[in-house]
């Protein structure tokens, strides 16, 4: 039983809700209009556009008619979903697990942290080029340079969140003879968990990037070599609709960890919430 708090999740929950008096749609789509109204705003822009790099939003949304319904398209996302998928889920495994073990290990964690610090601190998409020269060009070189890249966000949230265990819960749970992985799982990550999850975001981020990156370095395959092809051969009604595929993806992504993110926290996030309303 994790000693995060008192009070019963559905309990807090429903205070929350009652207090903040917006209804859960009205958020919905007022999260929503904003990018309407830009795509509203790009038809009428570019509606008649000559420009050959800038072609109208309209021939742009009917060749994506098109390309979705075409075998390699799916087989690019495909490609591009599984790589960033595998990667992501890796990333937040090695970055929990050795994040735990260095942030209970205070002086290990001392002795390291500037090195994890040296290496969080090189572009990720400078990671790329370094690997492609080590291993060459494949998907393993891919998965790589996208897991390493997006474990640094995790791992050091992780071992600040659990540096930041209040004191006193810790007491709480040797006083009830908790040993070391009890104490971890019912105190150390409940209480860590919102920094966790931050890091988990920050990591999706950069894996989306590092994956595009790597998609257009030496690959034939993916949403990224694909729309890297397209502009190499002038084809810029099909770049635009790579950079619009891309752009979605990544927001479907960001959204389903978001809503991930809350389901997990939604006891922390109700806390807060009430805590504003005091």
């Amino acid at each position: 039983m994790a000693l995060t708090s008192s009070v019963p999740v559905r309990t807090v929950v429903a205070r929350a809700q009652r207090r903040s008096g917006l209804p859960k749609g009205l958020l919905i789509s007022t999260e929503l209009l904003v990018p309407v109204l830009l795509l509203v705003i790009w038809w009428v822009a570019s509606a008649g556009s000559t420009n050959t790099f800038l072609p109208p939003l309209q021939a742009i949304l009917e060749r994506l008619v098109t390309v979705v319904g075409t075998p390699q398209f799916w087989g690019d996302l495909g490609s591009s979903v599984g790589n960033l998928l595998l990667s992501f889920v890796l990333a937040c495994v090695i970055g929990v697990l050795l994040g735990i073990f260095l942030g209970t290990v205070r002086w290990l964690s001392w002795l390291v942290e500037p090195t994890i610090h040296f290496f969080r601190a090189i572009p990720p998409v400078a990671l790329v080029p370094i690997f492609v020269s080590l291993i060459g060009f494949g998907n393993e070189t891919r998965l790589l340079s996208i897991t390493l890249s997006a474990v640094f966000p995790v791992l050091i949230s992780t071992i600040d969140g659990i540096h930041a265990t209040d004191p006193d819960r810790t007491s709480v749970g040797m006083i009830y003879r908790l040993g070391w992985w009890d104490r971890i799982v019912t105190v150390a990550l409940p209480e860590a968990s919102p920094r966790i999850f931050s890091g988990m975001q920050v990591s999706l981020i950069t894996a989306f990037v590092v994956m595009v990156a790597s998609e257009m370095l030496g690959s034939s395959s993916g949403l990224g070599a694909r729309t890297l092809q397209a502009q190499q051969s002038f084809m810029i009604t099909d770049m635009w609709v790579g950079i619009l595929v891309l752009g979605i993806l990544g927001y479907v992504a960001t959204a389903v960890l978001s809503a991930f993110r809350q389901r997990v926290l939604r006891w922390y996030i109700a806390i807060r919430q009430q805590e504003k309303n005091l």
